[in-house]
């Protein structure tokens, strides 16, 4: 029996990454055999998160081109042919059966050079409005994989299949109960919001959090507060304030609200969790995509969204409003849960078997 060879490129963000790792997962399960290597950017976080999830990488040279004149502008070419030409060679030592692109400046060149040594390739697009990198691969992906609804704005119809975004396992296999998970971080077992801005920690989120502790405290409601590595010396709270939560599966199932920013990956989970949601998309984003991505779920009454703009002054009293009402969190529940597409992973691993059969 043939040994399988897989190429997965891609990251810069976890919204990129963590995809990519559980794809990999995936592919290992079906296929322990198999060779499967990732190719990142040198210096992004990549090169850390891969290995420690078991998996080799390589780094290219890559960057984006800064969308105002700049002299970085000019180390841009020499890239982009330092990255083609040790793509070049990834895929000669590798030879893989496919490659594989999640997003991000590495999965450029080497799905470009593996097209053109006539490799099958495989695109996943996590966010409802595609970067530059993806919208290019698109036209000669032979498959492209999306988690939205009305991609065809900007891939080829035909090559799209909606399969939405790869889930951290254990978020799903979690059967804690929320008195067992609020335990867990050492909670009452009381209403709780958890408060996520990614693992840098969103600014706006946090300042408008810091400025309404003294009313959450007033109603009652602890918060479980990720505050990310910016916003470290943050005050001391009624609930737990921490830099980074490991057990995010935990800290799901303690939540009777979430507070997050838009990213993909982030939709994906609380979707698949069925978890009500305040949404702040991040305003430093290309296009605003995180405001897309918010909007495909506000539209559908399935999640609330307060504009980073308006954060400071209204995202907790939004956020007690809510909490007053549970039938309307209810709502919110009923309407996000069927979006949630658990077994993306899966779905997305059975598109690259049929490209390499």
């Amino acid at each position: 029996m043939k040994k399988h060879s897989f190429l997965i490129s891609g990251g810069g963000t976890g919204g990129h990454i963590f995809p990519a790792i559980a794809i990999g997962k995936e592919l290992q399960e079906k296929y322990p055999d198999a060779n499967i290597h990732y190719v990142g950017a040198k210096d992004k976080m990549e090169m850390q998160k891969v290995p420690e999830a078991g998996f080799t990488i390589d780094g290219l040279w890559i960057s984006g081109i800064d969308r105002k004149l700049s002299t970085k502008n000019l180390s841009f070419p020499f890239k982009l042919i330092s990255s083609l030409w040790k793509s070049f060679f990834i895929i000669k030592k590798h030879k893989p059966d496919i490659a594989i692109g999640v997003g991000g400046f590495a999965s450029g060149p080497l799905l470009f050079m593996a097209n053109l040594l006539g490799k099958p390739t495989l695109v996943q697009e996590q966010n409802s409005y595609p970067g530059i990198t993806n919208k290019l691969l698109s036209k000669k992906a032979d498959k492209l994989c999306v988690a939205f609804e009305g991609m065809e704005r900007f891939f080829p119809k035909n090559k799209i299949v909606i399969t939405g975004n790869p889930i951290r396992p254990q978020l799903l296999s979690c059967d804690a109960t929320a008195s067992e998970a609020r335990r867990h971080f050492g909670l009452d077992d009381k209403p709780t919001i958890l408060i996520i801005g990614g693992s840098l920690g969103a600014r706006t989120i946090n300042q408008a959090i810091e400025k309404d502790l003294q009313l959450l405290k007033e109603e009652d409601i602890q918060i479980l507060w990720q505050t990310g590595k910016s916003y470290t010396n943050g005050p001391e709270v009624f609930g737990k304030r921490t830099v980074f939560i490991k057990e995010m599966d935990l800290a799901y199932r303690a939540a009777d609200l979430v507070i997050s920013r838009a990213g993909a990956s982030s939709l994906s989970e609380l979707s698949a969790l069925g978890k009500a949601c305040i949404l702040v998309p991040s305003p430093n984003v290309t296009e605003d995509h995180q405001t897309k991505n918010a909007m495909a779920l506000v539209n559908k009454n399935a999640a609330v969204l307060v504009k980073d703009s308006e954060a400071l002054q209204d995202l907790v009293p939004t956020a007690l409003d809510l909490m007053a009402q549970p039938e309307k969190r209810d709502e919110l529940i009923k309407n996000i849960t069927p979006l949630g597409l658990k077994e993306a992973t899966k779905t997305i691993v059975s598109e690259i078997e049929k490209l390499i059969q």
